[in-house]
């Protein structure tokens, strides 16, 4: 009948049908069309900005040109104060007399690392201090409005900054006037909060004065824009109109860099936005670079030999070393940089190169002793006696390291960047080596959760009523009525996604991928994480094979070569990183990295014991006994135990008789059981009760631990 109603009248189905398909439909255009103009907007504003930019540049040249002509504009330069110069040369000494064996650098571009002190000059401290300086520091901060200064000050620890890294970019120096050449320089200051290890970053704007190696500019937070035309405040009177002719072609050259860059369509969203988390604090940088002892001639050749090396040679390189002051007045700071050491781009860039080479030498020889390896375990009889994790934390070591060796490379760019991509490359190669070997071993271990209930004692049987003596059941009334069954209560919603995950192997894969993912992406962007996770992940190499092995009760077949070989091969990079004061990334030397280097040596001690004396040499006599299968228990032959032939059966692999063994070597005990005089027997009997020859089952389980039989996993042997 219900059939007949829906032949008569399928118009409300195939309109339902009709009306469902419409929903996905439009869900997807609606998705596609967001994808494609969700930003369209960000775009947009920060095309309006590139041209508010411009806008402002040319008012700023304009202004800026009739002010040095002396005709009318809208700018004008503010008057120095009069404490500035004695105050920031009670820290700093500047103009020192050279000799004729000294010179400056001609090109500081690079990296300037050195220590901070911190000395608070607002007043209120001031008035407690009786140094020097003092006077010049309360002159200068006089009409300080306090309310503003705490303001700005924010929740950053000023005290606890005492590290600073400096990147410098130099332009090419501008004579004016045939005398004073000036550089304009570019960088980026970050301040290091020591205890926190979290960086202040600054953005520098600044000049270089390359006849006597000193250094003016300005600091501001990210955002604050820098307006390079006050840039003459800063430096000497006598200095002051040379550094406005070397700005004026310097903002020429960024409205021309800007036009490019709009009429290019390249448009750089993130460039506008300010991080309001760390202080509004600006700084007026003045610094001073200590002369090298070498003549101007022979500087003007190394300079010649590092930017365009022809292999010459020449003599090393001096070192860069400058010393300087952080003053700031709308927040009452003053730092003094000193105990610096400069490192110059292109020395940086030969130093990253030759990481790189040492790098991919190192991975080469971890992917060799990973394929001899595999090459002398790919049985199933090996790789049974070897650890999962051991291969699966070494992939996830090499999964982090490509992803960190391509983001230098990215940030790098130039020459080193091409270097950096074959370390890269190869930790990939090793990645997916290691990843699917440990596929391999999951998939020839994961049966031993099933050989271990083969072997484990059969449960408790429920005992059922006895059918002689039946049991009364009283027939349902009215005062007894028959009992409802109870109704299956619903899961809850976790209960469910766990009975999910436990039941859908996909599902497992993607969760997995996700936790993982995100954990590498945290772990690259944080330097803590990073940490905690190489200490991690370095104890976690072979301490898992020497557990598996205790508990197995087999050794590993892990050669000695690949563990010694990998051991080594892998607390390079650590030692590198964690070790070395002067590595690429200037990363802080940590002194638990020995100590972690002698943990991953003594795990390698260790598994070299266990051969050659056991794999639970270490544990007490109640826990050295590893629960294992017994291939040989005591067997009653079919036959005659006395005549000549104990035959015991077929074996299935070689479909010849089994033979009991020497009757030399058993007795008949009570019962017809035979007790175990020989520790070796010719045949051997599998959990599932399938019997074969001792020797045609090694062979056999050298290839598959899956019984010949009944193919349910096999114990080793």
């Amino acid at each position: 009948m219900e059939r007949d109603e829906a032949a008569v009248n399928p118009t409300p189905d195939i309109r339902l049908q009709q009306q469902r398909s419409s929903i996905p439909s439009f869900l997807f255009i609606t998705f596609m069309l967001f994808m494609l103009t969700n930003h369209n907007g960000d775009e947009f504003l920060a095309h309006s900005h590139y041209q508010d930019a411009l806008q402002s540049l040319n008012y700023q040249l304009s202004n800026f040109t009739a002010w040095m002509n002396g005709t009318e504009s809208n700018f004008s330069l503010p008057t120095k104060h009069s404490a500035i110069n004695p105050l920031v040369e009670s820290f700093v000494s500047f103009d020192s007399q050279l000799g004729p064996s000294q010179s400056y650098f001609s090109n500081i571009t690079g990296f300037v690392r050195g220590d901070l002190d911190f000395y608070n000059i607002t007043p209120s401290r001031l008035a407690l201090e009786h140094d020097s300086w003092t006077p010049y520091a309360q002159s200068f901060m006089s009409g300080t409005n306090m309310s503003e200064l705490l303001e700005k000050t924010g929740n950053w620890n000023w005290t606890a900054s005492e590290k600073i890294s400096w990147s410098v970019l130099v332009r090419s120096p501008n004579h004016i006037n045939g005398s004073e050449g000036i550089s304009m320089v570019h960088g980026r200051i970050d301040i290091t909060d020591t205890y926190a290890s979290e960086d202040m970053r600054l953005d520098f704007e600044g000049v270089y004065f390359l006849n006597n190696g000193s250094i003016y500019g300005f600091a501001e937070p990210p955002g604050r824009h820098i307006d390079i035309r006050y840039m003459p405040a800063l430096v000497p009177d006598s200095l002051q109109n040379a550094t406005a002719h070397a700005i004026e072609p310097e903002l020429v050259s960024r409205i021309s860099k800007l036009k490019d860059m709009i009429d290019a369509g390249i448009i750089d969203q993130d460039a506008t936005e300010e991080d309001s988390a760390f202080p509004a604090c600006g700084f007026g940088m003045y610094a001073q670079i200590e002369p090298s002892m070498i003549s101007k001639e022979l500087m003007q050749e190394l300079e010649e030999e590092l930017q365009r090396p022809t292999g010459k040679h020449t003599l090393e390189f001096p070192k860069l070393s400058l010393n300087g002051v952080l003053l700031s007045k709308e927040c009452g700071i003053l730092y003094r940089l000193h105990n610096t050491e400069g490192l110059r781009s292109q020395t940086f860039f030969r130093k990253v190169t030759t990481y790189a080479g040492l790098s991919a030498l190192f991975y080469l020889f971890l992917l060799i002793l990973l394929s001899r390896q595999m090459e002398s375990c790919r049985t199933p009889a090996g790789m049974s006696r070897v650890s999962l994790w051991t291969f699966l934390t070494q992939a996830i070591v090499d999964a982090v390291s490509f992803a960190g060796h391509i983001t230098f490379a990215i940030l790098a760019h130039g020459r080193p960047s091409l270097s950096l991509v074959a370390p890269a490359f190869l930790a990939c190669v090793l990645f997916a080596f290691e990843a699917q070997f440990a596929i391999l071993i999951n998939q020839i271990q994961a049966p031993e959760e099933a050989a271990a209930v083969l072997t484990a004692p059969p449960p408790r049987q429920v005992e059922t009523p006895n059918p002689e003596f039946p049991t009364t059941v009283p027939s349902p009334t009215q005062d007894n009525p028959p009992p409802r069954p109870a109704l299956p209560a619903s899961p809850s919603l976790p209960r469910l996604l766990l009975q999910h995950l436990q039941s859908d192997p996909q599902a497992r894969i993607w969760i997995g991928m996700f936790f993982f993912l995100t954990f590498i992406v945290r772990v690259i962007v944080s330097p803590s994480l990073a940490l905690l996770f190489v200490a991690t992940m370095y104890s976690f190499f072979w301490l898992p094979q020497i557990v598996r092995s205790a508990r197995r009760g087999r050794t590993t077949v892990l050669s000695l070569e690949y563990l010694v070989g990998t051991s080594i091969c892998r607390l390079f990079f650590a030692l590198y990183f964690l070790g070395c004061p002067k590595n690429v990334l200037d990363v802080e030397p940590r002194r638990w990295v020995f100590y972690l280097a002698i943990f991953v040596m003594a795990q390698v001690f260790v598994v070299f014991l266990q051969q050659r004396f056991g794999p639970t040499f270490f544990l007490p006599n109640r826990f050295a006994a590893a629960p294992t299968h017994d291939y040989h228990p005591l067997l009653s032959t079919a036959s005659d135990p006395e005549a000549a032939d104990h035959s015991l059966g077929d074996c299935a692999i070689c479909m010849e008789d089994i033979h009991a063994d020497d009757p030399k070597l058993l007795q008949v005990g009570t019962g017809g059981l035979l007790r175990k005089v020989s520790v070796r027997r010719n045949y051997s009997l599998a959990p599932c009760s399938h019997l074969f020859h001792t020797e045609c089952l090694e062979k056999w389980l050298a290839i598959k631990n899956i019984c010949p039989q009944c193919r349910r996993p096999l114990p080793p042997l």
